[in-house]
């Protein structure tokens, strides 16, 4: 979906994949909804791979609280000295709007593809891990003046029923 927004370039590293499963329901204003969370999702992404807590993606997708979070989020993986390689799969979003300038968006990930990579040797770590690959998201939007879906509030929880059924 092409809009007239100038918006930030954000390149995922080609060990790195997104995708997007389901993402168009054909209402216009619910895609364009879906269209800026897949971008806030890759702004983040790609923000945590090059450690960057001051990526142009934040603060354009994100405002107040969850501009907050998503950059204490990106710290944690910088202090951590990791990155992550692999695929994530992002699937059965639902979306409700508010009104025209607001919405929500609840959705599932599957980060089992996906792995942690240490920042400075490179190696990546494909120890199962004990925690759920499965995270449900449940995240409120906000229209701003230039029309971008920004994410105002973003809630997760690993290991939902609703993400492994």
């Amino acid at each position: 979906m092409t809009d007239a927004v100038d918006r930030p370039e954000v390149k995922l590293p080609s060990d790195v994949t997104d995708e997007y499963e389901d993402w168009k329901t054909g209402d216009d204003i619910k895609d364009a909804v879906l269209a800026d969370t897949a971008r806030r999702i890759d702004a983040t992404n790609g923000a945590i791979v090059r450690g960057d807590t001051g990526a142009p993606g934040l603060s354009f997708y994100y405002r107040d609280k969850a501009l907050t979070d998503a950059v204490a989020w990106v710290q944690a993986y910088v202090d951590a000295n990791l990155s992550f390689t692999g695929t994530t799969r992002y699937y059965a979003p639902d979306v409700t709007l508010t009104g025209d300038k607001a919405a929500s968006v609840v959705y599932c990930s599957d980060e089992s593809k996906g792995f942690n990579k240490d920042r400075k040797t490179k190696k990546v770590d494909k120890t199962p891990s004990d925690e759920s690959p499965y995270v449900l998201y449940n995240t409120r939007l906000e229209k701003n003046k230039q029309g971008v879906w920004q994410t105002t509030n973003l809630i997760s929880k690993r290991g939902d029923k609703k993400c492994t059924a």
